[in-house]
This record gives structure tokens, sequence and C-alpha cells, in this order.
């Protein structure tokens, strides 16, 4: 039985990009949203992780969690889902520092 996705992408291949919106609606740019089956859904989400590069993606997903649905991620983000007595919370990092590179005198 088909059931809603939500996919969220941040610098991926256009490829992709082109890939996900054969089966979702890219309603704004990098969302994509679409009603699919879960073997769908599945392939989706490998063709992601495959390709996600120096991007980031985020799968959200309906599932028999207490919250209703469940989160998948590729790629490297700040925002990191993480499990909490069976709550799926975010939790942040700390931002990338550039260090200073000092020359000689």
């Amino acid at each position: 039985m088909p059931s809603m996705v939500v996919i969220a992408t941040t610098a991926v291949p256009d490829h992709l990009r082109g890939a996900l919106s054969r089966w979702t609606s890219e309603v704004v740019p990098g969302i994509f949203v679409g009603s699919v089956s879960a073997r769908v859904r599945d392939r989706l989400w490998h063709a992601v992780t495959e390709v996600v590069g120096n991007g980031a993606a985020i799968l959200i997903h309906p599932a028999a969690t207490e919250q209703g649905y469940a989160i998948r991620t590729a790629g490297t983000r700040r925002r990191v889902p993480v499990d909490f007595d069976g709550l799926t919370l975010i939790r942040m990092t700390a931002a990338r520092t550039v260090k200073e590179v000092q020359t000689p005198s």
C-alpha cells in the first residue's frame, strides 16, 4: 500500500534530482514529496545513498513508532537524529571551524 514520503536534499547531483522527480514531486528546490510503496521508497533511498557524495539527504516516512514516522539520513548534516527511549530527537552538532594557518615570520 502506498504511503507518503518526504525526501529533502542538499547539494546532490542533478541526475539524482531527476530520478527522484520521476516518482515524487519537487515542491520546492530539494524537497520531494510523494506517495510510493515501501519497495519503491527503499529503492529510491538506495539510489540517494549511492550518489549523495558531499551533499546530504533525509528521508521521512510512516513507521510503526510512537511518533508515527521514521527518519533516515545520508551525507554530512549538522542535525543528527538520535533515538531517545523510542523517540527520535534531533541533536545539533557543533559547526565546523576553519583552523587559521599561521605562516612563520
